[in-house]
């Protein structure tokens, strides 16, 4: 019988190796015994300034847009999994296919499917109709409208489900009132990431931290972390507001041109996707290619016509928003009402199911099983006959990205990358004099935990950082209290998700959503307004930590 061990262990190039062997037999036979051993090429240093150059190409990819950034975090992982073979610790592929969070792609496919057959009934448009109603035609009323909603949604729901429901019912209210629907989704999102920072539900790192046993025992449960983070983030909400205000000052929101223009270049696009997606492989799917192509051409030669006789006008507030209203209530109705109560019946159930999850975790049934049980039981109830119509509308760019993000940052971890920024994080902390540790060690997690996590994926960098901290509370030589720490954890790591587009899972998929529907933004778009916002909620999170902690002393 024969029985193969592998053991990993650090060794000291400087000392002299001894490894000891001591085995227990029943008979006094010979058994024969074989030693290999493998090392690593590098050091931790090289590791982490490979991790580095990797990170910083695919930012270059991504920002520059010289490829999609799907093929920018595939090239990314292929990259880091190449990095770690030079090194001698190449992953198998069973092993870089257990790096994917199934969860995340699971909900992320399932809410798809819900809002594609949801999208059928005319509900979107429907909503749009009455948040112009209610807004009487001024906008930023109808923006803080939409942002508020948005940030007390993602609160309680996962923010990429607010983000999905979301998306669509905006892109309908701003082509009803010619604005530029980028600016809109760009403000919700940030909302939205800053909302999931308030309850322990809200946001993934927040649910890492409350779910650690040695946390718990600290006293860092789901009553005390919501009660303290909903008080600060209720804070943030409330400067963010005339701060947005302030960064869209100079921004045109309304569509430089009329409402009939946009409309029309909207449509050429969309048939000129059509096109394209077609892929003649017979006769008749050429000729429809053909046909489609033709329409493209007639009607850019009509915008054409009309650029022509279009005098410019840009108004700030919509004066016939009255009249305008029985217009598009005829026009923007819901089509299907049989399929609107099968669709918010099932939707109304996977949403309970979420709230049960996060309350009551003894369901065991995790969060992307619900969505695509969801998914099921309305695909069943819809009688859906063209399946492929409901599948063309998945975001599978999107889908691709996150499962090589996920891999990208796995094997990032795997180069050191993370746990150096932790080490190096815990030992600044150690410098500095005892009597202004505190304040430092609040500013530097917060700092550290807020642009590590607008340039990787938070959900990681959270899970390193806790056992980091609880060791530095721990040190006798530190004397720290753990509570500041991990709320200025969790702070920056949610908060750090609006500075830029790859730096949260919701900017991401409102971004594919948007470019699906003709609307997409670049990286460059979304930070020049979400890294700002970053900037000055963070900037108000650290003065409520430093207020509490420093000043007031809530640190047991």
């Amino acid at each position: 019988y024969r029985q193969n061990n592998m053991c990993c262990f650090p060794l000291s190039l400087s000392d002299p190796i001894v490894i000891t062997v001591q085995a227990f037999l029943q008979d006094n036979e010979v058994v024969p015994l074989s030693m290999t051993h493998q090392s690593l090429y590098v050091s931790v240093e090289t590791q982490v300034a490979i991790a580095g150059i990797i990170l910083a190409g695919v930012y270059v990819l991504i920002i520059s847009e010289i490829v999609h950034r799907t093929l920018a975090a595939m090239l990314g992982s292929l990259a880091a999994l190449a990095a770690l073979a030079v090194i001698g610790d190449r992953p198998s592929l069973v092993t870089v296919v257990e790096w994917i969070d199934y969860e995340t792609l699971a909900l992320l496919f399932g809410m798809m499917v819900l809002v594609a057959i949801f999208s059928e009934t005319g509900f979107f448009d429907y909503c749009a109709v009455k948040a112009y109603q209610l807004s009487r035609g001024r906008v930023w009323p109808m923006i803080i409208i939409l942002c508020l909603i948005a940030a007390i949604l993602s609160a309680f729901l996962d923010n990429v489900t607010t983000m999905m429901l979301f998306t669509p019912v905006t892109i309908r209210l701003c082509e009803v009132l010619n604005l530029d629907p980028r600016h809109v989704l760009i403000a919700e999102v940030i909302f939205t990431n800053i909302g999931g920072a308030a309850t322990a539900v809200g946001d993934p790192p927040n649910v890492i931290i409350v779910s650690n046993q040695d946390l718990r025992k600290e006293g860092i449960d789901f009553a005390s972390f919501t009660g303290y983070m909903f008080l600060g983030i209720c804070l943030v909400l409330l400067t963010s507001f005339p701060f947005l205000r302030m960064l869209y000052w100079n921004k045109k929101l309304y569509n430089k041109e009329s409402i009939e223009i946009v409309e029309l270049k909207h449509e050429i696009l969309v048939w000129r996707q059509t096109a394209q997606r077609i892929n003649p492989a017979s006769r008749e799917e050429t000729a429809v290619k053909c046909l489609l192509m033709q329409k493209v051409l007639n009607l850019e030669s009509l915008l054409r016509k009309m650029m022509k006789t279009f005098q410019r006008q840009i108004s700030q507030e919509d004066k016939n928003w009255e009249q305008n209203i029985q217009e598009l209530q005829k026009k923007h109705r819901i089509t299907d009402k049989v399929l609107l109560v099968k669709c918010v019946s099932v939707l109304a159930v996977v949403i309970f199911m979420f709230f049960v999850n996060s309350f009551v975790p003894s369901i065991h049934l995790d969060l992307g099983w619900i969505a695509i049980l969801g998914a099921l039981w309305l695909l069943v109830l819809a009688d859906i006959q063209d399946f492929e119509i409901i599948l063309h509308r998945v975001e599978w760019a999107t889908l691709l990205f996150f499962a090589a993000l996920f891999v990208l940052m796995e094997a990032l971890a795997q180069l050191q990358l993370i746990d150096y920024i932790g080490e190096q994080t815990a030992l600044l902390i150690k410098a500095v004099p005892e009597d202004q540790r505190l304040a430092i060690a609040i500013i530097l997690v917060m700092w550290v935990s807020a642009l590590a996590s607008s340039l990787i994926d938070n959900i990681p960098f959270t899970a390193t950082m806790i056992p980091v901290l609880i060791n530095l509370s721990q040190d006798a030589d530190v004397n720290l209290p753990i509570k500041p720490l991990i709320f200025a954890l969790a702070m920056g790591a949610c908060l750090g998700g609006n500075g830029t587009l790859i730096g949260a899972s919701a900017n991401v998929v409102c971004a594919g959503i948007a470019e699906q529907h003709g609307y997409g933004f670049s990286f460059m778009e979304f930070f020049r307004l979400g890294f700002p916002m970053m900037i000055m909620t963070c900037m108000i999170g650290m003065c409520y930590l430093l207020a509490t902690h420093i000043g007031l002393g809530w640190n047991m």
